[in-house]
């Protein structure tokens, strides 16, 4: 007799396999380049001029970070001359893995002779990305939103191409569909994502429907690891925390996390496998439950569930908070990683769980000030606290409901950092965007 799988288990499967996909370099930047790349494609000829006007929280993220496969450039101009010169569309968040040397010296001319004007779209929150590219009288443009590759619309010349909400074009939905979608608010698959189901999916998932995408995470994540490790990227932070001689396992995990964001940030190449739309936190939830694993000898399906488990938990947090704020995305994920270390050492429900409430109520008030260098420090501080969180609950010790943001349960507790992060946090989300635009 054929066996009912769960209410949840195909819709976990689904968000496991559109979320965890490869992207080159920091994915605002990135998903600017896309959408010029895009535009320029709609166009049909190279463009003349181009226009990106960007939500705040776009800026913010891309104004610090260097633009891979550009030679160190950095801002919204540099990535949407890479995406129009020499992006190739098609590869969505590896857009600029096709830019090569020649390329990048047209870049260079271009972005001297002011080719690309980049503006801030007033009064439209969270990702949004507009592209206008035009040539004599032709003119094209495409609108990210919601999520990184999320197209919204396409025009040239006046005429809608594609329309994400009008459902014009319907027959060209699958090409402009996001690579990772709906994390922005809590509503549709991602509202089923609860921790009591997240870890029974993780101990009974059929190995092989998750081990592609999870096989995939470990192989590249670990690669650029390995890379911010043995040469110089940003303010090396990974390196620096093996300098202090400390070799142990907290170390090394929290070690090699942030060397994958020290090369990110640094404008490194090569590709991540991301979460919630982001590569620091792809690297966060998966680097130190590899290390962890490695340390206890867990066998390699043990591994994999515990990466579905460290996913997860990171995306059931950030669909309430969504995908840009003023809440450091690596504390969420950092909260996954926590919770998967507790699962490797034969944690139970009520200890995983203790684990996520222990880190939330640590460290969630490490904010995101854009995409930078540091990035992969506050990387190192949120593990850190996870993994005390991991130790406390093991002992059987932790922070009691209606301690500060302490729910009654773990779900409340998410529940209150997710409006916190997504709401309270708004005015002091405005505050940093307000600072740096006038730095």
């Amino acid at each position: 007799m054929a066996t009912t799988l769960p209410h949840y288990y195909d819709v976990y499967l689904s968000i496991l396999r559109e979320e965890l996909m490869p992207a080159m370099g920091c994915t605002e930047p990135i998903a600017v380049a896309y959408a010029s790349a895009l535009a320029r494609e709609t166009l049909g000829v190279r463009p003349e001029r181009a226009r990106i006007n960007c939500s705040a929280n776009i800026i913010k993220n891309v104004k610090s970070v260097k633009v891979p496969n550009t030679g160190g450039l950095q801002g919204i101009a540099a990535a949407a001359t890479a995406g129009i010169v020499g992006g190739t569309a098609s590869a969505k968040l590896e857009v600029l893995e096709s830019v090569n040397e020649e390329n990048r010296a047209e870049i260079r001319k271009l972005l001297a002779e002011n080719f690309c004007e980049a503006s801030l779209a007033e009064g439209i929150e969270g990702l949004y990305i507009e592209a206008i590219v035009s040539a004599g009288e032709q003119r094209a443009e495409v609108i990210i939103s919601e999520t990184h590759t999320g197209v919204a619309r396409i025009r040239k010349n006046g005429a809608t191409i594609f329309e994400r909400d009008a459902g014009i074009g319907a027959g060209n939905a699958a090409a402009y569909a996001p690579a990772a979608s709906g994390t922005a608010a809590v509503e549709g698959s991602y509202a089923a994502l609860n921790v009591h189901d997240i870890i029974a999916f993780a101990n009974s998932v059929k190995i092989e429907q998750v081990a592609e995408v999870l096989e995939r995470q470990i192989h590249m994540n670990e690669a650029i690891a390995e890379e911010g490790l043995m040469h110089a990227w940003g303010a090396s932070v990974g390196k620096t925390i093996l300098e202090r001689g400390d070799s142990s396992v907290s170390a090394r995990a929290r070690a090699r996390a942030a060397a994958g964001s020290d090369a990110r940030m640094g404008g490194c190449p090569m590709p991540v496998v991301i979460n919630s739309g982001s590569g620091n936190q792809g690297l966060t939830v998966s680097l130190p439950v590899i290390e962890y694993a490695r340390e206890l000898g867990a066998s390699h399906e043990t591994l994999l569930r515990a990466l579905v488990l460290s996913n997860l938990v990171a995306l059931e947090q950030k669909s309430r908070i969504g995908k840009l704020s003023a809440y450091c995305g690596a504390v969420s994920a950092a909260v996954g990683s926590g919770a998967a270390i507790t699962y490797l050492y034969g944690g139970n429900e009520e200890q995983i769980a203790a684990t996520i409430t222990n880190a939330i109520a640590t460290s969630s008030g490490i904010l995101c000030d854009g995409a930078k260098s540091s990035c992969a420090a506050k990387i190192a501080t949120a593990l850190e606290s996870a993994i005390l969180a991991h130790d406390l609950s093991e002992r059987g010790r932790g922070f009691s409901p209606g301690e500060g943001l302490v729910g009654e349960n773990v779900e409340q507790t998410i529940r209150n950092i997710g409006h916190v992060g997504s709401v309270g946090m708004r005015p002091t989300d405005l505050d940093i965007i307000d600072i740096m635009l006038r730095a």
